[in-house]
């Protein structure tokens, strides 16, 4: 089978104005970037058209799941069948780019489109945001230095550096070292892009108003007075505005087969929410029959943050819930060594369903109806894929469908989209039911997604994660959503933990104050919210030859 950049480079690509027309919007709108990406202004935003579908998986695995590949396929299903479908995905992080995985556009025939400039700088969002980040740093730090003769000074600095690149040697720095004009002297820090509140607030934001009042709250640190310094006391709202007024607007890319994509936003859901814009969501479902989004990572923690946060604050309804699985990661999970995997193992799948089921019944607490896709791989065999059937059919009581979408494109998702079009007339979901209440205190928040969607026997809070909750709670923080960042790779905090764990304790260690995003981040084990690069990264694979780029996928 050709590669996934000889597939994208295969596509005739429509013009994006032609992409537009479909989703009923006319080209004189469209901001272009090139002739097949453009800008969607906001007032494109009317009253919510579509049912809205969220896409989640099993537990990741080095493996992979193929949450994307099996998003887009869907898409290209629907529209295959005459629906009018749109995907909204979030865009890819240069980090992962040149680190693990080598591009997060899709793959095979399900792909998003231009899959170069999606996973490279695209519309520069990921840039403005990580330049505004950086810019409001800046700006504290000097403050802090113009005013220190004044006796100004801040007991805490809570906000540190951002940059799209995976950089292990960034988690801890010092800044300001030599003559005094070079500035305060202090330990400081870098996390990755898509941890950056900022990006957090972009993906939140109703509206440019909104966007606004959160820039305006972000909570910079501390006086020695105990009092929070904000971006509002730092009066710079203005200039970030001025940075993200371009960033704040969805973009609008094509499938493998056409099929309009809005891309848009990319918080990691290991130590973020993990979900595409708001903004993205709205603009798709106010344009298409089905809107199609997908939560990072298993749905452990995408999809727990899709509804608990972004779903409880937006007022955002699925109408059905797809998990994805795999007969390589129910493998790992069962038990199976991972450069094992691909070989038939029927005793490991069977012990990995514990995973699989783990995930649904989680799904249905949430008042979801759910069906399960299997996304096939070529070395899985028929009698995997009827185990698996026979296990969601008639022990779980729950359709079952198998994606061939990555080598057979729309075509190999038509029996997907029938199926999800026909859950959703039938057996659409209930309204949302969420893990804890608002007026819940912040402990009590985390000890429930914990207990209930972790399956945890209990929390332990560090010092330092219960005086930061005295302080949310000092400062009006109670009644925002928790996010706790953990490891993708099992329920526990423990990344070697895999399976359906449970009877675990969870640890948090730390708890960041996100009052500009409105979310409580709970830093569970030993997550870092910079990640290092492998022994091998992507990096060394990509290569500019003869025009062409090579190693991207």
């Amino acid at each position: 089978m050709k590669t996934d950049l000889e597939i994208a480079h295969s596509v005739a690509l429509k013009p994006i104005d032609e992409v537009a027309a479909s989703m009923e919007i006319p080209a004189a709108e469209l901001e272009h970037y090139g002739k097949h990406i453009a800008k969607l202004p906001l007032h494109l935003i009317g009253k919510q058209q579509g049912k809205l579908i969220l896409v989640t998986a099993i537990t990741a695995t080095k493996a992979g799941i193929g949450k994307t590949t099996v998003s887009i396929g869907l898409a290209l299903g629907l529209n295959k069948i005459g629906r009018r479908a749109v995907v909204a995905l979030r865009e890819p992080s240069l980090g992962p780019c040149f680190g693990m995985k080598g591009g997060a556009a899709g793959g095979g025939y399900a792909q998003v489109l231009p899959m170069e400039k999606i996973n490279l700088h695209f519309t520069g969002d990921f840039h403005a945001i990580t330049s505004a980040h950086n810019m409001i740093a800046a700006l504290l730090d000097n403050y802090l230095y113009q005013h220190a003769k004044e006796g100004f000074g801040l007991k805490e600095i809570l906000w540190r550096r951002v940059l799209d690149v995976n950089d292990r040697s960034l988690r801890s720095i010092v800044t300001g070292l030599g003559p005094a004009t070079n500035g305060l002297t202090q330990q400081a820090g870098f996390d990755i892009t898509p941890a950056s509140e900022l990006m957090a607030i972009l993906c939140l934001a109703a509206d440019e108003a909104d966007l606004r009042r959160r820039v305006e709250n972000i909570l910079l640190g501390y006086t020695y007075e105990g009092t929070p310094f904000t971006v509002r006391d730092l009066g710079v709202a203005g200039a970030i505005m001025v940075l993200l007024k371009d960033a704040i607007q969805p973009n609008l890319v094509q499938t493998t087969e056409n099929t309009p994509a809005v891309v848009h936003g990319g918080p990691f859901a290991n130590i973020a929410h993990g979900c595409n814009s708001l903004l993205a969501t709205k603009m798709a479902l106010a344009h298409s029959e089905y809107t199609i989004t997908e939560a990072g990572f298993g749905a452990d923690l995408g999809a727990e943050k899709f509804y608990n946060i972004l779903c409880r604050k937006s007022g955002l309804q699925p109408d059905l819930t797809v998990i994805v699985a795999t007969a390589q990661g129910l493998k790992m999970h069962g038990g199976v060594p991972l450069d094992e995997i691909k070989a038939p193992n029927m005793e490991g799948l069977r012990c990995g369903l514990a995973n699989l089921d783990r995930h649904v019944a989680n799904l249905r607490s949430f008042g979801q109806s759910v069906v399960v896709v299997f996304n096939r791989f070529a070395t899985d065999t028929d009698e995997e894929m009827a185990l698996l059937r026979s296990h969601c059919e008639q022990e779980l009581g729950l359709p079952f469908v198998i994606n061939n979408a990555y080598a057979e494109g729309g075509s190999g998702a038509v029996e997907m989209a029938r199926l999800v079009v026909d859950t959703i007339e039938q057996k659409p979901s209930q309204p949302l039911h969420f893990t804890y209440e608002d007026g819940d205190s912040i402990r009590t928040k985390i000890e429930k997604v914990a207990c209930h969607i972790y399956g945890a026997a209990g929390v332990d809070f560090a010092k330092p994660a219960l005086n930061r909750i005295k302080l949310a709670e000092a400062h009006g923080m109670s009644n925002f959503p928790v996010c706790i960042a953990k490891t993708q790779f099992s329920f526990s905090a423990d990344a070697k933990q895999y399976g359906a764990a449970s009877g675990f304790r969870l640890l948090i260690k730390d708890v960041v104050l996100n009052a500009g995003a409105e979310m409580i981040v709970a830093i569970a084990g030993d997550i870092l919210r910079m990640p290092g690069l492998p022994k091998d990264p992507q990096a060394n694979h990509i290569d500019y030859v003869d025009g062409e780029i090579i190693g991207l996928s």
